[in-house]
């Protein structure tokens, strides 16, 4: 007789870092700049300092496409304020078409640049 295959439904859930079908945020990529542009508000801070430059963050679009463990990977010198306010801006994006591996929704790992230019 063949052994069921238990699967432990506690267990942490893998992440990946690629997958076959990669998450896709609603509207594509232009839709996605669109996004930051309108809902990052330039810290003070930074601003009254001139300090700008880009910060990179990862974040994880889970298997249902919401979007969760938001982080700053760099920084900008002397811009803590960047670096909250585009972990705040990517916590707030609506969920993702989550990312697919073998035609399964999985957990996958993105990373996303936030420009802070000052006009």
């Amino acid at each position: 007789n063949p052994v069921p295959h238990v699967v432990d439904e506690d267990g942490p859930e893998e992440v990946f870092a690629y997958v076959q079908e990669m998450p896709g945020f609603p509207g594509g990529p232009y839709a996605l700049q669109k996004f930051l542009a309108k809902n990052i508000r330039y810290p003070e801070m930074e601003k009254e300092n001139g300090v700008q430059g880009t910060v990179f963050v990862s974040f994880t679009v889970m298997k249902d496409g919401t979007v969760g463990d938001v982080k700053v990977v760099k920084g900008v010198p002397g811009g803590p304020g960047l670096g909250k306010e585009a972990v705040r801006v990517i916590s707030q994006m609506p969920a993702w078409a989550p990312g697919k591996q073998n035609g399964r929704a999985v957990n996958v790992r993105m990373m996303q640049p936030v420009k802070f230019v000052l006009q």
